[in-house]
């Protein structure tokens, strides 16, 4: 088979996404070169097309925790194992996927070390010398970093034994400015998924099975996923004063008392590009948001071997450059039709079409990747015109995910009707009465978790979808209201 046929055949090969969504989402991210697998099980080489969506994701992110008052430091990836187990719950939620060090060369350690799988500990021990007064407080610290996490079952960016993300770590002189840092960040993480990512979400508190080793509270925003699954895209954590006890973090107040402050951690990984990917995508492959995608515009000359064709192509890449615009001039010696195919598998916002005829008419071609919509825009104004089509793409694609997520939640009474709404892939929205054993019973029998409490807990129902029985004033307390489905 020639070469020419082989790449028109690369560029089609995507599974039906309808029929196998899992092995649609691992064709996507290969082929459009997101990641290859590393050469160690279960981890990722990020491709420069992935990575640039990691760091639109970082600037995005960077500026508004800047915003908010937040500055970024790094600490160290090895952490003494004797730092983990100060924190009992802390270490038993993490000790089944803890990397060790145990040798230098053919040498023992005296200590074993941890590749760190989340930052409390070691950032903690460093609080200690830090603060030593009220005066101190709050400290605002970020880190960029990757962790480890020895995960038995891997699928690039959703679960990988290595990642990149960021960890806000925090400490404050009263409960009440901790938990207002909390809810502040999981609104910072909310406005995010819906202004830059053009993902809907769904926010509230974890149960406290699922809450995060170590932590008073977890808050979680959960996104749906095209298959029906929820993501949990990014958490937010209370840890009041559990972590500053263990780790000996003590400030002298001003009424001369020495006291352990509040602590709050929150973080976001590159599963938010397995997020975009599984929240946008489509049978022709990705659909990137315009506020992330590496390129937002690609340009596509048509019969470029005519006179002024390229010329003209690369007169309106600058002009877009110089607007601003993320844009890429396409002239490969390939086929139109076979440009077309490749961009629209990547994701490209916005493609435009420049011919002779075009040039004749002063005009180009745009089309649309999330609704295959063709218009013509004028060449004299294209640059206008091209920012204000980029941004009603990302609010058609906002819109796409709160339509999505908002029609397949359905309020459910009993088992049955939960059983048949998992099964179309929708998110039950039903009445809990707080125990672990129904918790554990509908995870059991339905694969299902709880993903969050949502903050408005107008109640559904008055009676445990699972036991029954009827909810007090106690059982509302520890439950009530929630939302279930199965997840990645």
């Amino acid at each position: 088979m020639a070469k020419g046929q082989k790449d028109n055949q690369f560029v089609k090969e995507i599974a039906d996404m309808s029929a196998d969504f899992p092995q649609w989402y691992t064709d996507v991210v290969l082929k459009t070169q997101l990641v290859d697998y590393g050469p160690v099980k279960g981890t990722m080489v990020i491709r420069p097309y992935g990575y640039e969506i990691w760091e639109r994701i970082q600037e995005e992110l960077n500026r508004r925790f800047k915003e908010t008052g937040h500055k970024n430091a790094y600490f160290p990836m090895l952490i003494p194992y004797s730092y983990l187990v100060k924190e009992a719950d802390h270490v038993e939620g993490f000790a089944p996927e803890v990397a060790l060090v145990t040798h230098i060369g053919d040498t023992p350690l005296e200590e074993q070390l941890v590749v760190r799988p989340t930052s409390e500990t070691i950032i903690c021990s460093m609080y200690s010398k830090w603060v030593q007064s009220y005066r101190d407080l709050p400290v605002l610290i970020n880190q960029w970093a990757n962790v480890v996490r020895w995960e038995k079952t891997t699928r690039p960016f959703l679960r990988t034994s290595e990642f990149l993300w960021q960890e806000g770590h925090t400490l404050h002189r009263t409960e009440e400015e901790a938990r207002e840092e909390t809810l502040k960040m999981l609104e910072v993480y909310r406005e995010f998924m819906q202004n830059v990512l053009a993902i809907d979400v769904l926010t509230g508190v974890k149960t406290e099975k699922e809450k995060f080793a170590g932590a008073v509270d977890t808050y979680s925003m959960e996104a749906m996923m095209l298959d029906g699954k929820s993501l949990q895209a990014g958490t937010s954590h209370y840890l009041g004063q559990n972590f500053a006890s263990a780790f000996e973090i003590k400030y002298l107040d001003s009424d001369g008392q020495l006291k352990n402050p509040y602590q709050t951690s929150w973080g976001v990984s590159t599963r938010l590009i397995g997020a975009l990917i599984m929240a946008h995508g489509d049978q022709r492959g990705l659909k990137l948001p315009p506020r992330v995608a590496p390129i937002q515009v690609v340009i596509v000359p048509v019969a470029f071997h005519k006179e002024g064709v390229l010329e003209k192509a690369r007169e309106t890449a600058e002009r877009l450059k110089a607007a601003g615009v993320r844009v890429e001039l396409d002239d490969r010696d390939q086929s139109p039709g076979w440009k077309f195919n490749e961009w629209e598998m990547k994701g490209v916002p916005v493609r435009i079409e420049i011919g002779p005829r075009d040039i004749e008419n002063g005009q180009a071609v745009a089309v649309r990747r999330d609704t295959h919509e063709k218009s013509f825009l004028a060449l004299d104004t294209l640059a206008e015109s091209i920012t204000a089509l980029l941004d009603d793409v990302h609010e058609n694609m906002f819109r796409q995910s709160h339509e999505f997520l908002h029609s397949h939640i359905d309020v459910c009474a009993d088992m049955t009707e939960m059983k048949e709404s998992l099964d179309k892939g929708h998110f039950v929205k039903t009445t809990w009465c707080g125990s672990r054993e129904c918790e554990d019973r509908i995870k059991t029998e339905y694969s299902a978790t709880a993903r969050v409490l949502p903050f408005d807990r107008t109640a559904v129902g008055d009676r445990c979808v699972c036991c029954g029985k009827h909810l007090g004033e106690e059982e509302r307390a520890k439950g009530g209201t929630v939302y279930f489905a199965k997840s990645y």
